[in-house]
This record gives C-alpha cells, sequence and structure tokens, in this order.
C-alpha cells in the first residue's frame, strides 16, 4: 500500500513561510501540532528546511532533497541517524514509501521548503495547515493553491499559549476525488 502525501505548514496571510532559514514568528503551539501530526512518519525536506532545523527530528526518519552532492547531514549536526540524502524527486518519494512501509506510517509528511511544496502540492492528498494571523516579511511563499481541488475537513482557532506571537488556526484538508471537482 502507498502511504499519501500529507503537506505540513504554516502560512502567514500574505503567503510567507520563511524569512532567511527561519520562521518569521514565534508559535509554540504550532510546533506541538507539527510534532503531534509528523512523529512516526517520513519526513521529505529540502536540504535548507533540514538546514535550518539543525538536527534530526527525534521519532521521526528524514528524508532530505538536494543537488548537493556533497552534502552531509552530520556537518554541524554531529551524529545523524534517521538522515536520509536523495538527490533526485523520485529516489526521495520511493525511498519515502519504502520507510513509510517500514515505520507502519499512515502518510509521508512534505515538511518543506517552497520549492518541495510547490514541486509536489499536486500530488498531495492532504495538508494540515496553520493559518498565521500575521503579515511578516519573508522571502519564501507557500504556492498558490487552487481550493476547489481540496475540502476542508478540520478547523480549530485554539487560544495561543504564553510563548505564541500571535492568533492561528489550524486547519486539515484532503484533496476532493476528481468526480467532486467536477460537481458530479
Amino acid at each position: 500500500m502507498t502511504a499519501p502525501l500529507a503537506i505540513v505548514a504554516a502560512i502567514a496571510k500574505n503567503g510567507v513561510i520563511g524569512d532567511g532559514n527561519r520562521m518569521p514568528w514565534r508559535l509554540p503551539s504550532d510546533l506541538k501540532r507539527f510534532r503531534a501530526i509528523t512523529m512516526g512518519k517520513p519526513l521529505l525536506m529540502g536540504r535548507k528546511t533540514f538546514q535550518s532545523i539543525g538536527q534530526p527530528l527525534p521519532g521521526r526518519e528524514t528524508i532530505v532533497i538536494t543537488r548537493d552532492r556533497d552534502f552531509d547531514p552530520s556537518a554541524g549536526a554531529g551524529n545523524a541517524p534517521g538522515v536520509h540524502i536523495a538527490h533526485e524527486l523520485d529516489a526521495a518519494l520511493a525511498l519515502a514509501q519504502e520507510r513509510a512501509a517500514a515505520m507502519d506510517a499512515e502518510e509521508v509528511i512534505v515538511a518543506g521548503g517552497g520549492d518541495l511544496y510547490e514541486i509536489l502540492i499536486d500530488r498531495a492528498a492532504r495538508m494540515h495547515l496553520t493559518f498565521v494571523d500575521l503579515e511578516p516579511q519573508g522571502d519564501v511563499r507557500f504556492p498558490a493553491i487552487d481550493w476547489s481541488a481540496w475540502v476542508e475537513e478540520r478547523r480549530v482557532a485554539p487560544e495561543p499559549m504564553a510563548m505564541d506571537e500571535t492568533t492561528f488556526a489550524f486547519v486539515d484538508f484532503r484533496r476532493r476525488l476528481k468526480w467532486q471537482a467536477r460537481g458530479e
């Protein structure tokens, strides 16, 4: 069985998702949700996203997609257990499916950055998004979404925790089936 791709992202009102290899806000609530959604699953991410995190994430396996043939995931992070490198998208997707089967994971997580979201959004079956109530400056944006292809399944706007810089909503989507998109 193939595990579906699921995008996980936090998106500001103006589409910004990052600035200078960092998130342009502080939302511990979102980080807690990210951990809950991704635990025990393979993560696909670009090299810059991996480097911005700075270390392997416990309880998950990470497939880093990079064109840099010399990239070493342990550089600056010490040992990098559970981190795999792929230099081509198809190889990364195949490895993610292999790891999902080994981990008995129900989905493969696409965890960023912007280029990877853009490449894979049309292949994703689910999206777990955090809509952030800010309009920060940033150099990375989430790709345009054809909302007619998605069904909102769940929306929660929790009270922010003490360290959260703003309000936000957690929203889960699933891709419409082709016949639903046509209105049949």
